[in-house]
């Protein structure tokens, strides 16, 4: 019974990412598109930071932890709550970038990041000042 129930939740956490992937490349460009790239771009970026030289050990924990907390189906807000349910995976995954980029060189936060730098820059208001380009 409880492994049937894991499976049932990790094939819906599936679904739904899977979901938002799709519905994250078709949508037209707008705050809809953003909020649905946000946690995939989010969890690619913990990914590459993990695996980035230039990222100090300390900040490779946080963004791993961060990137597992996504990844959970444990939530502090379920997830099948309407638009509010991944608001704490956008808080926690929102916190452990701020802290790497006080850590971290801040190209590369930009190099890891693969959706639109602006999303980027809405989490991570320090990167905003970078200009296009801009290494320091």
């Amino acid at each position: 019974m409880m492994l049937r129930l894991m499976l049932v939740a990790i094939v819906v956490i599936a679904g739904t990412w899977g979901v938002m992937i799709v519905l994250a490349r078709r949508l037209p460009t707008g705050s809809a598109k953003d909020l649905l790239s946000v946690l995939p771009a989010c969890v690619t970026t913990a990914h590459r930071l993990r695996t980035d030289p230039r990222v100090p050990h300390r900040v490779r924990i946080v963004v791993g932890f961060a990137g597992l907390w996504v990844l959970s189906p444990i939530d502090l807000i379920p997830e099948f709550l309407p638009v509010i349910g991944a608001l704490d995976d956008i808080v926690v995954v929102a916190l452990a970038l701020r802290y790497a980029a006080r850590r971290i060189p801040p190209q590369a936060l930009l190099d890891a990041w693969p959706a639109d730098r602006r999303i980027l820059e809405r989490l991570v208001p320090s990167i905003a000042k970078l200009k296009e380009g801009e290494t320091h």
